[in-house]
């Protein structure tokens, strides 16, 4: 049987590539969909934007949408890891990683004020805590984080590759001779003079 050839690198990078875009999609998709079914939404906007006439004063309205915004979290968590996922996917590497780290991170904050409120009001954060790792919200986080583990492998792979080529590069370059490390002689001024005489 004959032996199996081992994979290039750069096709070991379409494979990573392909899966951490495909779990930072999933993760953005569980973030969204998991908000998206608490349908806090129009509850909020008719409570808060149609009840207190804030159509009507801009600054009172941009005040409300500002803390609305700071209220799900999780929304947000969830376009910043689709973008991640996008800009990985176009090769930008450091820039995906930090945007879906950046999510992850902003939709775990939404968690942690769900723990604090729940702490606080029933005295045990479980009763938080169990519907919201149940949710598609909590799967959302899950994919997250393991999208951003495999960015990270990917770009520690990128970085192997550029340290071996960079490598191959430099041995591929002539070495200078000890002719040309050495200066030039000069001659010196009474050295010139005493061949004038």
């Amino acid at each position: 049987m004959a032996k199996a050839k081992p994979r290039s690198w750069w096709r070991m990078r379409q494979i990573r590539h392909r899966d951490a875009v495909a779990l930072a999609v999933l993760s953005s998709s569980f973030l969204l969909a998991g908000e998206l079914v608490n349908q806090d939404i129009p509850n909020v906007y008719e409570k808060y934007i149609l009840q207190s006439g804030a159509l009507n004063n801009p600054g009172f309205l941009i005040l409300i949408v500002a803390l609305i915004i700071l209220g799900f979290t999780t929304y947000f968590g969830g376009v910043f890891v689709l973008l991640g996922g996008l800009h990985f996917s176009w090769g930008r590497v450091g820039r995906g990683r930090f945007l879906v780290g950046l999510g992850i991170g902003v939709s775990l904050i939404g968690l942690v004020s769900r723990l604090a409120q729940a702490l606080l009001v029933t005295g045990t954060p479980l009763t938080a805590i169990i519907p919201y790792t149940t949710s598609l919200t909590g799967l959302g986080i899950l994919f997250g984080i393991v999208s951003h583990t495999l960015m990270g492998q990917y770009a520690l792979l990128l970085k192997k590759h550029a340290k071996r080529v960079w490598r191959r590069w430099r041995k591929a370059q002539p070495e200078p001779d000890e002719r040309s490390r050495t200066p030039p002689a000069r001659s010196s001024r009474r050295t010139a003079r005493g061949a004038r005489r």
